[in-house]
């Protein structure tokens, strides 16, 4: 059974950085997706980034050039390294997985592609 547990998440200000963390268990599928959603109160999950198994990534315009997904496959574990953090930055984010490439085939960020979801990590930016 894949399961997924997000880390990393907190409060800083407006300009700082965090680095949210996410450990892969019973996962085996020799190609893959995972990728980081973020929702924010009243507002629909959006897509934030995304890896492929290999290596191939894509950001939400929003976050290019402050957000860096990554993965160690030896542990098991996906990254998103967030900096330059703004206020509209702050929400829930969640860690996602799914059997398959997204990026390779241009694919978007929807949730709905993505079967396998932590339980999400609070990150709240003040101004």
């Amino acid at each position: 059974q894949v399961q997924l547990v997000e880390s990393g998440g907190g409060s800083v200000q407006s300009g700082g950085s965090l680095r949210l963390s996410c450990a892969a268990s019973g996962y085996t599928y020799s190609t893959y997706c995972m990728g980081w959603f973020r929702q924010a109160p009243g507002k629909e999950r959006e897509g934030v980034a995304a890896i492929d198994s290999d290596g191939s990534t894509s950001y939400a315009e929003s976050v290019k050039g402050r957000f860096t997904i990554s993965q160690d496959s030896a542990k098991n574990t996906l990254y998103l390294q967030m900096n330059s953090l703004k206020p509209e930055d702050t929400a829930m984010y969640y860690c996602a997985a799914r059997a398959g490439r997204l990026v390779y085939y241009g694919m978007g960020l929807k949730p709905a592609d993505f079967g396998y979801w932590g339980q999400g990590t609070q990150v709240t930016i003040s101004s």
